[in-house]
């Protein structure tokens, strides 16, 4: 017996160890069933980012992360969660390398508060504004103009007095190997985004 959940991903990168971010080791039966599972995702057109397992005593949990491919944008919705849950649930109802224990699958797309760790992430944010560590050089804050095999071109925002209309930079370039960090920015026309991913619970089926 299966219970599948569709959620969208709350912003717990430093909590969530179903995170890409969090865990540096994947175990042999999370590389398993990323294998079993991928190809369904990318059937719906979707990246499968991570799948991680949770286990308690004889129960396990099951998070699977969801987005859309490098070259869109916008955030996997709701309804597309919901029926990849569906069919990722029969998959694993029907493993044949299955112990037998009960599961809990739990399929999320990434928050906005995702750190931007890989090339694809960048292509991801296209067009969103991002805070960006640069290792030996100065911090940035400012949109994406484009990305490449080699880096990011930012438009910068360029600190203003108080009250006053931003003004942007001329286009930065930043390779990914002085990039130390990355995040998106809460912008106010992109809040009602950000809510829905970072608050909303979906509702359960039983699979």
């Amino acid at each position: 017996m299966s219970h599948s959940e569709a959620t969208t991903s709350t912003d717990q990168a430093g909590t969530d160890p179903s995170h890409p971010a969090q865990r540096e080791v994947r175990n042999p039966e999370e590389s398993r069933l990323k294998a079993l599972l991928e190809p369904a995702v990318m059937a719906n057109r979707l990246y499968l980012e991570d799948v991680a397992i949770q286990v308690a005593g004889s129960h396990r949990v099951v998070h699977v992360v969801i987005d859309l491919p490098q070259e869109e944008t916008g955030g996997v919705s709701l309804d597309v969660i919901a029926e990849i849950s569906r069919a990722l649930s029969d998959i694993l109802d029907n493993d044949p390398r299955t112990d037998g224990r009960p599961y809990d699958l739990e399929v999320s797309s990434p928050g906005v508060g995702r750190p931007l760790t890989e090339p694809r992430h960048w292509h991801r944010a296209r067009g969103r504004m991002v805070k960006v560590n640069v290792i030996q050089g100065e911090n940035l804050t400012g949109r994406i103009q484009s990305v490449d095999d080699d880096g990011v071109t930012l438009v910068p925002e360029q600190e203003v007095k108080k009250g006053m209309k931003p003004k942007q930079g001329d286009p930065v370039k930043i390779p990914f190997d002085r990039i130390r960090q990355g995040k998106v920015e809460i912008e106010f026309s992109h809040l009602h985004e950000a809510v829905l991913e970072d608050e909303y619970n979906g509702p359960s089926e039983e699979a």
